[in-house]
């Protein structure tokens, strides 16, 4: 036997192949790594999928799907505002800026989710005329960094959002870089061409929960209190922050668990920061229970919601509503094998895409190049995301009337069992093949 063939290789737990590229990738260049999309690691968490629902048997009767009504109408924002929303179905669009997504791709989630009867929301950067053109049910989005904020605006919107954090970078600001910030978008943001847009970390004018108190006021008085008030957090400390939100006089609570993606951010605060979606839902309400508000306050759920069932589960364990980002985009084709020697470019291939951030989308998604942004038809878009929303709703719908649920609203932790003692502890619901919540 030959000293080569009596080899044995190991490879390291600790510097994977991964880690030896990230630090050699660090080391030529001296900055830190950015992209887009969300969180690339293996699972190592408890997630949706460590639930199970139960559906009746004998001691429930469940709903016949083509005979007996399932209801979808989701209301937000009844607390205090004039004008609640009202939806046809709980599933929403997220924030995502006219910036890190082209026109084409704002405007065909606009008539998408008005198909539908669902709502859009601005993202940072203010509002796009065919946005709001095209929506039914608009949400302002109003960031740290006030790009192209319009008081006019924001006065033709359905809700206001004031955006604390988001799941996939909580605790710092937005990020567009050069490649994005075309001419178009430089004037809308009153902001110079070509040169990277940094958000701020935090509001101006607020340092702390208190000062918060003052800015709904402001928001409200700036809409004649018709419109609801949404507060928006990336999960960290969630049970304390929801707190805050409540008591800072929110209509609704939006928590954006560490699953959520985004256009770009430093690559470690996409895996290193935050409190995973499951986690994050079970917190927030047992924070509105715990101050009597939960029912009167609405709590919206994101981060990493992909279907149906993630969805049902979310809002069995609290959630009045679901937002959806990185689900959309994929609708839109983001990551489909198409134009795939672009895909090769970028270095990448379909699938394997989180080049968000470069400005370069192969399908036109998340780019401002004209060019691109012609393979993504707007009325075609459009079609795909209704379908998306539509078959998500049925899926709801499916698990509900499983569970004799007439309303979707329905569901409840007690429609669950957990396949893991995680999840047990977490959600504080039975361990599957026993009566015991784990750790209690």
């Amino acid at each position: 036997m030959t000293e080569s063939s009596s080899r044995v290789l190991q490879k390291s737990g600790i510097f994977s192949s991964r880690v030896i590229e990230d630090i050699q990738t660090k080391a030529e260049s001296g900055i830190y790594r950015i992209r887009g999309y969300g969180t690339l690691r293996e699972r190592r968490w408890a997630t949706f999928d460590d639930l199970t629902f139960l559906p009746c048997s004998l001691t429930r009767i469940p709903l016949e799907g083509y005979r007996e009504k399932c209801e979808t109408k989701t209301v937000l924002g009844a607390r205090f505002a004039e004008q609640p929303i009202e939806l046809d179905i709980p599933i929403m669009i997220t924030g995502m800026s006219w910036g890190a997504l082209s026109y084409n791709a704002k405007v065909a989630l606009a008539k998408g989710a008005s198909e539908i009867g669902s709502s859009n929301t601005t993202g940072d950067g203010g509002m796009l005329a065919a946005e709001r053109a095209n929506s039914r049910t608009l949400v302002y989005e109003v960031l740290p960094s006030r790009y192209g904020i319009d008081v006019h605006h924001m006065r033709l919107s359905d809700g206001i959002e004031l955006t604390i954090g988001q799941g996939a970078k909580p605790g710092t600001g937005g990020l567009l870089l050069d490649s994005k910030v075309s001419g178009e978008i430089a004037r809308q943001r009153e902001l110079p061409a070509g040169v990277d847009q940094r958000s701020p970390a935090r509001h101006p004018d607020m340092l702390g929960p208190d000062d918060m108190i003052i800015k709904i006021e402001e928001l409200r008085e700036a809409t004649d209190w018709r419109v609801p008030i949404f507060v928006k957090l990336g999960a960290s400390r969630v049970y304390d922050d929801v707190k805050l939100a409540a008591k800072a006089g929110a209509d609704v609570v939006v928590v954006d668990g560490m699953e959520g993606g985004t256009g770009a951010s430093p690559a470690i605060l996409q895996e290193h920061t935050g409190v995973p979606t499951l986690a994050a839902v079970c917190e927030a309400r047992a924070a509105l229970e715990d101050m009597g508000l939960y029912g009167e306050v609405q709590l919206i759920i994101a981060g990493g919601i992909r279907d149906g069932v993630d969805a049902a589960k979310a809002m069995a364990l609290g959630a009045d509503a679901i937002y959806i980002g990185t689900a959309a985009l994929i609708a839109l084709n983001c990551n489909r094998p198409l134009y795939v020697e672009d895909y090769h470019k970028l270095g990448t291939e379909p699938h394997f895409c989180h080049h968000c951030h470069t400005g370069r989308c192969p399908v036109g998604v998340t780019t401002q190049d004209p060019e691109l942004m012609k393979r993504l038809p707007i009325d075609e878009g459009a079609e795909r995301v209704t379908n998306l929303l539509r078959a998500m709703t049925l899926e709801i719908q499916m698990l509900a009337r499983a569970c004799g649920k007439s309303d979707v609203h329905h569901l409840e932790p007690e429609d669950m069992a957990a396949l893991t003692p995680e999840a047990s502890a977490i959600c504080q619901v039975p361990l599957a093949g026993t009566r015991r919540v784990w750790g209690s």
